[in-house]
């Protein structure tokens, strides 16, 4: 199936999938996206059963402002499907249901996710960060965290962020 018959296949059950550039995207509330995903991962012309990867990004002026992407494909039958989720700015922090029960290697990903952006997996199983130390305050993929880095010690030295310098 091609991408443009997979949207079409899709639009039955996700009115909205999108075909664009070879790529199929369909868009889910929150409070469905386990029931879609596994009804993605088990329907037989479909078989999307392996997570490839979970990513999110942050639009402050946005509402939803955090979009969660999950890539799932079929080897089975060779294709490739992205699924998002928006999640609006109130509460704070965001809340998606975890995926791990589907995929227990979503695990990872989704720690990463909150580490870097905040959101807190419901259900996870053991949901803590995993890049930053654990007293790190923040989150550094948000858009509202400094562009500039942090501080730094550096052989005794103190060197502040680039744009905090006086250069």
């Amino acid at each position: 199936m091609n991408p443009t018959e997979m949207a079409e296949r899709l639009r039955e059950r996700f009115p909205d999938a999108l075909e664009a550039r070879g790529e199929v995207t369909v868009v889910v509330p929150p409070g469905d996206l386990l029931r879609a995903l596994a009804w993605l991962r088990d329907e037989p012309d479909l078989r999307l059963a392996f997570l490839s990867d979970l990513t999110a990004t942050d639009w402050p002026d946005l509402d939803p402002r955090f979009w969660l992407a999950y890539h799932v494909l079929s080897m089975e039958h060779g294709h490739r499907l992205r699924v998002k989720v928006g999640l609006p700015p109130e509460p704070d922090p965001p809340h998606a249901p975890s995926v791990t029960s589907l995929w227990p290697g979503a695990s990872w990903l989704e720690r990463e996710v909150f580490d870097f952006f905040g959101v807190v997996f419901d259900g996870h199983p053991d949901l803590r960060r995993i890049e930053m130390p654990e007293g790190w305050v923040g989150h550094p993929l948000r858009k509202t965290e400094p562009l500039a880095g942090v501080n730094t010690a550096f052989k005794g030295a103190f060197i502040p962020p680039p744009d905090q310098r006086g250069i």
